[in-house]
């Protein structure tokens, strides 16, 4: 029987592998060329959903801290994800962005009081080695300022996440999610509004039913369930978990598209798969051994 930690841990899981369906989704279902706007229905209806649902707004220091973290878990990470993918191949902002569980757990060292442990070091490298297995082609190109927006958008993230962790709401968790979605979105409109335009006119069917999953899913559900790991297990531990995305996304792409999966990218799951594992662990405790009996004059006492 899977213990209460496992459990845990296994349901956090399903946000990361939530958000690696966001590929598949956006080339499939949305309209192209649009990205900031999903990001906008993606986080805005969301918020207001579960603040509604929950009927909770932020008081007193909540406010600004509501705004910081929406602001960095969702509106400043999703403009500089859409630069990085712009300016970067897939596979290269995929791998810079794979650097977040080792940003993590350094400012988690520092800010939280986490250990860091030679083996926390070991599973980053290695993550990021599989995930750039798994996604880099070899004719990759680089772009400085695509590359600074993917370094970019990890290191702000990895923020709000140990942020998250050290800011613990007294308000609901939906609450404090759905503040954080509002805010996220907020931020996002403007942007999306002077990037790209208006919204397009004459949304088809499939086009409505990709920005619903978005929403609902990838949003309320995906980091209600984000922000409930936080709360219990350490933040170096949950964010070593979205090193999934990158394998579900290629998984898919793969089972659905019927795109090629190479040796090289085999390698590279299992390789990112062994250092999520790896990071999961519990630190092992040494167990100490009873004393033996003293001999006194030839008896035992």
């Amino acid at each position: 029987m899977l213990s209460n930690r496992t459990g845990l841990v296994l349901v956090t899981a399903l946000t990361p592998a939530i958000w690696g369906t966001t590929y598949l989704v956006t080339t499939e279902l949305l309209p192209p060329d649009r990205p900031l706007l999903a990001a906008v229905i993606r986080a805005l209806p969301a918020g207001l959903l579960l603040v509604a649902i929950t009927r909770r707004l932020p008081t007193g220091v909540w406010w600004w801290r509501a705004l910081v973290l929406g602001a960095l878990n969702i509106g400043v990470f999703f403009a500089l994800l859409f630069v990085g993918a712009y300016r970067l191949p897939g596979g290269v902002a995929a791998t810079v962005g794979a650097v977040q569980p080792l940003l993590v757990a350094l400012l988690s060292a520092g800010v939280l009081g986490e250990r860091l442990t030679p083996r926390t070091l070991l599973a980053a490298v290695a993550g990021v080695a599989g995930v750039g297995l798994l996604v880099l082609r070899a004719d990759a190109r680089l772009d400085t300022i695509g590359v600074a927006a993917a370094l970019g958008g990890a290191a702000v993230m990895a923020a709000g996440v140990v942020l998250s962790k050290r800011w613990q709401s007294p308000a609901p968790l939906l609450a404090t999610t759905g503040w954080q979605l509002v805010a996220g979105g907020l931020l996002l409109l403007p942007v999306a509004l002077v990037v790209e335009g208006a919204p397009p006119s004459g949304l088809t069917t499939a086009n409505l039913a990709g920005y619903a999953y978005l929403s609902l899913i990838g949003a309320a559900l995906a980091y209600a369930l984000w922000f409930r790991g936080l709360r219990a297990l350490s933040a170096t531990k949950v964010t070593f978990l979205g090193l999934l995305s990158p394998v579900v996304a290629t998984a898919l792409g793969w089972v659905v598209l019927g795109q090629d999966l190479t040796a090289a990218q085999g390698l590279g799951a299992l390789i990112v798969l062994a250092a999520l594992v790896t990071a999961q662990l519990q630190p092992t405790r040494t167990r100490r051994m009873p004393a033996p009996p003293r001999v006194l004059a030839g008896k035992e006492s």
